[in-house]
């Protein structure tokens, strides 16, 4: 075999390689955008818990409108704030949505507590 019909016989070699490796670099691009959701969704749901905790010890009610007013419209936090003579206490809910098929991520959870501030008691 000749030099000349060996380039002829490697033609295409690359590409055929590279279509083989392109839906592996696009599933590991995936798994990188859903890992960085997945950390601000948790970074999103411990803001709503520590504004709406504050809130509430702070003004005595209003602290899940304040949770629900720091997150990014659309993420639909599920908040819920319990307060006692000493602390409050605001938990947060929000569902992750995934961008890969078959993935289910746990919510991310949050859970601030303050100390109660207000006069009026629980």
């Amino acid at each position: 075999m000749n030099r000349r019909s060996r380039e002829r016989a490697d033609r295409g070699q690359v590409a055929i390689e590279y279509i083989g490796f392109v839906p592996i670099l696009l599933f590991v691009a995936l798994c990188a955008i859903q890992l960085g959701w997945v950390a601000y969704v948790h970074q999103q749901a411990e803001t709503a818990a520590r504004t709406a905790a504050r809130v509430e010890a702070h003004m005595g009610s209003g602290g899940a409108a304040a949770g629900q007013a720091a997150v990014r419209e659309g993420l639909g936090a599920d908040i819920s704030v319990t307060k006692n003579a000493d602390t409050v206490t605001a938990r947060v809910t929000i569902k992750i949505n995934s961008i890969i098929p078959g993935l289910n991520p746990d919510p991310a959870t949050a859970t601030a507590v303050m100390p109660n501030d207000d006069p009026k008691g629980p």
